[in-house]
């Protein structure tokens, strides 16, 4: 069963002071104007994503462009999340030496996973998504093979909380303690389910009438996005998140290698497809002047290939948690902080 993310909120001597209605109290008092761009932030990795589908006028059709897209909501995120991480990352280096070197390497992890983010929503890939359904795929595999594992491996929901003021910290450490909260948490965080999720989004939205209408709309396209990247994020928590130990390296190799081989699956269906199975894609393809059915068996087979080797590298790191009998600096499960801080 996947732990609930441990968040270093202050000392027990404070919470046993500060009862929860007071703590939220003065928490919305105290820092609304601060607390609210920084909850905003945890949601980015979430719903970051080009807030227009590939829709293509004929004007797109007839003279191609393809360059960055800076949507105006999408940047604003990007660049909170990351400056939320620096602000929080710094106070946590400065409360003790303990586990400095786990944190810098964390840092570079979500700095990875950032960077691989606002590259696929910002660069000239997402408009050469509209074009190329092999792009188009570059975009969804990086998301949920890079950006996902980075993420979690990066710890930043913990991070971003120290960019928030004491008040709102102690506030929302005692909303995720609730009972209520765990016990979703530890429902949709469950390697099985995690498993099921990410294994349905993938599936459902691959789905040749669904993938079209994403394209055509941009509440699905957005709707798309977000899924294959919660789902992800999940499907990785069960396997590197908090909580994740030598203990648990049995359900995370069977998660790996049975996502690796229906993932693989779907990518040679793509592949080996007779026939086009995107049909939106048949006109912007041409424009460029590339086979529509080329582009389709490309896209497969990026799903295919880099993607089955990403999840080996995954059970790679899987085998050397287990051979090891601990985690490795950057699979640490708890922040020193979270030590010092007496609840842990």
């Amino acid at each position: 069963m996947a732990a609930l993310p441990v968040f270093p909120l202050g000392t027990r001597a404070a919470a046993r002071r500060s009862p929860f209605a007071r703590r939220f109290a003065r928490a919305a008092r105290a820092a609304p104007a601060a607390a609210l761009p920084m909850v905003a932030s945890m949601f980015t990795f979430a719903f970051a994503t080009d807030a227009n589908a590939h829709v293509l006028t004929a004007a797109d059709l007839a003279s191609p462009r393809i360059g960055w897209v800076f949507t105006p909501w999408v940047v604003v995120l990007l660049v909170v999340s990351l400056g939320a991480y620096l602000i929080g990352y710094v106070r946590l280096q400065r409360r003790g030496a303990r586990d400095r070197s786990a944190r810098r390497v964390r840092l570079v992890m979500f700095a990875g996973g950032w960077l691989a983010l606002a590259a696929v929503l910002v660069s000239p890939l997402d408009t050469l998504s509209g074009f190329l359904f092999s792009a188009h795929m570059v975009q969804h595999e990086t998301m949920m093979l890079v950006t996902a594992p980075l993420c979690v491996l990066g710890r930043p929901l913990t991070v971003w909380l120290w960019a928030l003021p004491r008040s709102a910290r102690l506030a929302l450490g005692a909303f995720v303690r609730s009972r209520a909260f765990s016990a979703a948490w530890r429902a949709i965080s469950a390697p099985l389910v995690a498993w099921l999720l990410h294994a349905a989004a993938l599936w459902a939205w691959h789905a040749p009438t669904l993938f079209d209408a994403a394209l055509a709309n941009p509440a699905l396209h957005t709707l798309q996005h977000a899924s294959f990247l919660v789902t992800a994020l999940l499907f990785w928590w069960a396997i590197f998140g908090e909580g994740a130990q030598r203990r648990d390296s049995g359900h995370a190799m069977l998660s790996l290698f049975t996502t690796m081989m229906h993932t693989s699956a779907l990518g040679a269906l793509i592949t080996l497809a007779p026939t086009l199975w995107y049909p939106s894609y048949v006109e912007p393809t041409s424009t460029l002047g590339i086979n529509p059915l080329h582009d389709q068996q490309l896209g497969g087979l990026i799903m295919w290939v880099p993607g089955a080797l990403a999840y080996l590298i995954g059970a790679l790191a899987v085998c050397a948690r287990w051979l090891t009998g601990s985690s490795v600096p950057w699979l640490a499960t708890r922040d020193a902080a979270a030590r010092g801080s007496g609840l842990q």
